[in-house]
């Protein structure tokens, strides 16, 4: 499993970057930073939430 960004709708609030830290950061410019890509099972449920906590539906999971 891999977790993708749809930069054109990512607005860079950060909300995945409070849920998920081992995959996202917001950078001084206020641009979103994938750190990570695959998702383990244990780091799962930390993605799923990032993935419904986006306001702007940036995110999405990939099986």
């Amino acid at each position: 499993m891999r977790v993708v960004v749809d930069r054109s709708k990512c607005t860079g609030l950060g909300i995945c970057e409070s849920l998920a830290p081992k995959f996202f950061e917001i950078d001084d410019n206020g641009e979103l930073v994938q750190l990570e890509e695959a998702i383990t099972d244990h780091e799962l449920a930390a993605v799923e939430e990032a993935v419904q906590g986006c306001p702007t539906e940036a995110l999405r999971i990939v099986r």
